[in-house]
């Protein structure tokens, strides 16, 4: 066959050299598909800064594929001809090219597998190696199982991987050193910074064209500092593991005023976007225990976050769709406050978390569960549209990783697929592992009336009108004996605290 023979498509979260669907590609006769399209823009109100990082990394990478020999077909978003869609600019382009068939990496994202899928074009999808599990894999470990547990999942990708393993089992004799990782943190500590990288030309054009297209959309990006390109995220790789690692496995669930970032690795957008690779990261991590610059605590803590909780999520989510975003076990329907969205509230640990997403594209796992996750989860909103937000205003966000994370683990809407337990917590729990309290209008000392911290009466009020669904629960079973024991002058005082305080938002 004389001129290009494929297509070959790569997506946004693809941007690896090693790709599945490059690596079957032929320099000599296929062309690679890049494309900006507003359909993937628009689909949620996506965090400025989040499509600065993906439209720049994209643009970096179709440049490092053309320095390496490919044909690069790259749409941008402003483009005259762009036909405003993944198929549809496939499509488009296959007919430029008189190209018959497509190739293309699986979606990580349901809803861009089915478009494709779907469509009336010749599709070649080939698997995602990116990740350890593969769908057969994950749906062969849950048939028959009554509760998918991430910790067993775990347990199988400890070994099919050989991290942290020796030959009589995991290293230091036990599998999880979470009860270890609960420290909180406090102000005098050293704390490191992440790699933060100067714009580029390229990059300037991208936050040009962000400003001026989403203009309204939520988010900053003066500052602008993420890594683009794979060496730039390499590096910042190897800046974590030398100089935060070591602190992250006490300190992982603290939370600091004016500290966003303390012994994160910020990496996980680079690794959900494809500048790095799971198992390379992990490998870093692994040998850094090896090496003694960073306790066992620490290092096992973050490879259970990636080989365990991502790939377990991505299992649920491929498991469940398409109906896992319309779970709503607990009936919840209020609307999201529009706080969320301006930080305009006198809750010191709501209004830090959220003016830090609105600044960094970024919160850590304990703010987006125990804080802004657990708020909405305990004022009963409306899943779908705390799903939508998580999706929206976070760089690392892609449906397959938040949506578990959201629905399951966050607001307990699929009904314990995913967690045990509902994460609910009161003032206490922020207290204990954060400074938020000190400097708040609310006292999280005080239960009830006009001054308390509304987390109190909010957390006992979700558990009385969630009776009927909670109470058989085994995990909760010590908080409802608790409740019963309260005289109804207390439970009252709870339950119009609870209502005067949602009646406001």
């Amino acid at each position: 066959m004389a001129g290009h023979n494929r297509l070959v498509l790569i997506l946004g979260d693809q941007l690896n050299p090693k790709i599945s669907a490059i690596e079957t590609a032929d320099k000599a006769t296929d062309v690679i598909l890049m494309a900006e399209v507003a359909s993937e823009a628009t689909y949620v109100a996506h965090h400025k800064r989040k499509l600065a990082f993906v439209f720049s990394a994209m643009r970096h990478f179709a440049q490092e594929l053309r320095q390496s020999g490919w044909r690069v077909v790259y749409t941008k978003l402003d483009d005259p001809q762009n036909a405003g869609d993944v198929v549809s600019e496939a499509r488009r382009q296959m007919q430029m090219l008189g190209v018959t068939q497509l190739v293309v990496t699986e979606p990580s994202e349901y809803r861009l597998n089915h478009a494709l899928l779907e469509s009336d074009l010749s599709i070649q999808m080939v698997d995602d190696d990116r990740f350890i599990a593969t769908h057969q894999e994950f749906q062969t470990w849950a048939d028959g199982r009554k509760q998918l547990r991430m910790e067993y999942f775990y347990r199988d990708m400890r070994r099919k991987t050989g991290l942290l393993m020796c030959d009589d089992g995991p290293q230091g004799g036990q599998w999880n050193f979470d009860a270890e990782n609960r420290k909180p943190a406090k102000g005098d500590l050293f704390m490191p910074s992440p790699v933060k990288v100067q714009p580029d030309p390229i990059t300037q054009e991208v936050l040009e064209l962000v400003e001026e297209k989403f203009a309204k959309n939520f988010g900053r990006l003066d500052g602008f500092w993420f890594a683009v390109t794979r060496k730039d995220a390499l590096v910042a790789l190897e800046h974590f593991a030398s100089t935060a690692l070591a602190g992250f496995g006490d300190y992982q669930d603290a939370m600091l005023s004016g500290e966003p970032f303390l012994y994160h690795s910020i990496l996980a957008q680079y690794i959900n976007i494809g500048l790095l690779t799971p198992l390379e990261v992990c490998a870093r991590v692994e040998r850094a225990y090896y090496d003694g610059a960073a306790p066992l605590n620490a290092v096992e803590g973050y490879i259970r976050q990636i080989i365990g909780w991502r790939e377990y999520v991505r299992g649920i989510y491929w498991l469940k769709m398409p109906d896992y975003t319309d779970q709503n076990f607990l009936d919840a329907s209020r609307d999201l406050p529009l706080f969320y969205w301006d930080a305009q509230t006198d809750m010191a640990c709501m209004a830090s978390a959220i003016e830090q997403t609105r600044d960094e594209a970024y919160a850590h796992h304990i703010q987006r569960l125990m804080v802004t996750g657990n708020f909405a989860m305990l004022a009963g909103v409306d899943p779908f549209q705390v799903h939508e937000w998580y999706l929206a205003v976070y760089a690392d966000a892609y449906e397959w990783v938040e949506a578990p994370n959201v629905i399951g683990m966050s607001q307990f809407a699929d009904g314990g697929i995913l967690g045990s337990k509902p994460y609910a917590a009161s003032g206490n729990y922020i207290s204990k592992m954060s400074d938020y309290c000190s400097g708040c209008r609310y006292d999280v000392k005080q239960k009830t009336g006009e001054n308390a911290c509304p987390f109190n009466p909010l957390y006992w009020d979700f558990l009385d009108r969630n009776q009927a669904k909670l109470r058989g629960n085994p995990r909760l079973s010590h908080v409802f004996r608790t409740w019963d024991k309260m005289d109804d002058v207390k439970k009252t005082e709870y339950r119009i605290s609870a209502q005067k305080f949602l009646a406001s938002l």
